[in-house]
């Protein structure tokens, strides 16, 4: 039995050790393309070990440094604030909605749905977010607008409160004459850890991949998040490639 115990666990390793360098070989490959020089991924293509060793890549990205290191820290501060917040809005909205005894459950339940279905628009979001709101070119641009709050999540929030916390444990904690708030704080949020921890990965990931707001609501430069600013270069450099290429198509 603890031959059969061993194996099984001896190939569950082997398994995920692949599973891990399957993960990793990516970014090692990345990495490789970034020591490689242009001319040689064109004629080879991607290799793990570069044939034309080059640091012009690095040299071309650190030559405005400042403004990379300033976008990393626009992009973070944005992604923790903003997952902190959304996760406190979420867990606010979907535990009332959760609870049997709210007399407006359902109806708040379908403007929540209602949102998954329909939005304003791009013109009326940023002219409510731009003219009323007045978050252009503000850090809030890059955590309220699209992010903030999102209702699938909401929905998926409630149905964790209304499955997986005892009513009778809520129950108890009002004949010990506890509150409403201190119902939620001390006994809601510690059982939902699993949910708020899934969902807070998710606005994470949400957050840091986002560029789409500093696109629309960001013109100053010096609060450009990084992934818009790494795609601002990216586009930059297409636009060489190409004014070069038609240059010499000319000639």
């Amino acid at each position: 039995m603890k031959a059969k115990i061993a194996t099984s666990q001896a190939l569950m390793h082997v398994f995920f050790f692949f599973v891990a360098c399957a993960c990793l070989l990516p970014f090692v490959l990345l990495v490789s393309a970034s020591l490689t020089d242009e001319n040689e991924i064109i004629r080879e293509g991607y290799r793990f070990v570069p044939d034309a060793f080059t640091l012009k890549s690095y040299a071309y990205l650190f030559k405005d440094a400042a403004a990379i290191f300033r976008a990393y820290g626009i992009s973070i501060v944005a992604t923790v604030a903003g997952t902190m917040l959304s996760l406190a809005l979420i867990s606010l909205l979907s535990y009332p909605l959760s609870r049997k005894d709210y007399p407006l459950r359902t109806l708040s339940s379908f403007f929540v749905f209602f949102t998954m279905l329909f939005n304003g628009g791009l013109v009326p979001t940023y002219l409510v977010y731009t003219q009323v709101f007045d978050v252009k070119n503000t850090i809030l641009a890059l955590i309220i607008p699209n992010l903030l709050l999102n209702g699938f999540y909401v929905l998926l929030a409630r149905t964790f409160f209304a499955s997986s916390i005892p009513v009778p444990v809520i129950e108890s904690a009002y004949m010990d004459g506890a509150g409403e708030f201190k119902i939620f704080y001390r006994i809601v949020l510690p059982l939902s850890l699993p949910v708020m921890a899934t969902l807070g990965l998710f606005q994470t990931i949400n957050y840091w991949n986002d560029w789409f707001n500093s696109l629309i609501f960001i013109t100053n430069t010096k609060l450009f998040s990084l992934q818009y600013l790494l795609n601002k270069i990216l586009l930059d450099i297409q636009f060489l490639n190409t004014a070069n290429l038609g240059g010499n198509q000319g000639q």
